[in-house]
């Protein structure tokens, strides 16, 4: 299991991690398993583990006062999952976290985070990298939620990630793409018919 991350930190660094430094990235994670439908971060308290999907599947979400879920985020295997701005600024959580199937994660503290930072060159590059692509994923999936029609948000979804779509209920594919279940059950039976 600790492979999965040395390999993953390794191919977003494009180099090679030696030993003693894998041996300190491996000091800085604990092992959880979760239970599926099991919390790992709950609306108001602070995110205090950031972690690593080794097997699994996440959501992070936010309820509103009638009880609509709003899904921000899928996470599935060598993702990672968190509240970023709880997580850094030590702020309570508007989110929660929970595992859709029984995941096994890899989680690391604020505190040990910003120390690999400080120690490992390989894992400032990697974070360098996924901060850009994250960028990029939020300034995408922004722009398609103002610009797209239903039908292109969840066809984009089917061509760039359409492990979610295997992976995940009907119900929270639409509350991630922003659009109801009976129009995402209109565009699917449509796509079916063409």
């Amino acid at each position: 299991m600790s492979e999965v991350l040395r390999s993953y930190i390794e191919t977003y660094a494009s180099t090679t991690l030696t030993d003693a430094e894998f041996e300190l990235v491996m000091n800085a994670f604990t092992f959880k398993r979760l239970r599926r439908k099991q919390y790992l971060l709950q609306e108001g308290d602070v995110c205090k583990y950031y972690g690593f999907i080794l097997k699994g599947a996440m959501r992070q979400y936010s309820v509103d006062l009638k009880g609509t879920e709003y899904v921000i985020h899928l996470g599935l295997e060598e993702s990672w999952i968190g509240d970023r701005e709880s997580f850094f600024m030590l702020t309570p959580s508007q989110y929660n976290i929970d595992a859709w199937e029984d995941t096994d994660l890899l989680l690391i503290t604020n505190e040990d985070f910003q120390r690999l930072l400080d120690t490992i060159p390989a894992v400032v590059t990697m974070m360098r990298v996924i901060d850009q692509r994250y960028y990029i994923s939020t300034q995408r999936r922004l722009h398609s939620s103002i610009a797209y029609t239903a039908r292109e948000r969840y066809e984009e979804l089917v061509n760039t990630q359409p492990e979610l779509i295997q992976r995940f209920p009907q119900q929270m594919i639409a509350s991630y793409l922003g659009i109801s279940p009976e129009t995402l059950s209109r565009i699917r039976r449509q796509s079916i018919e063409k």
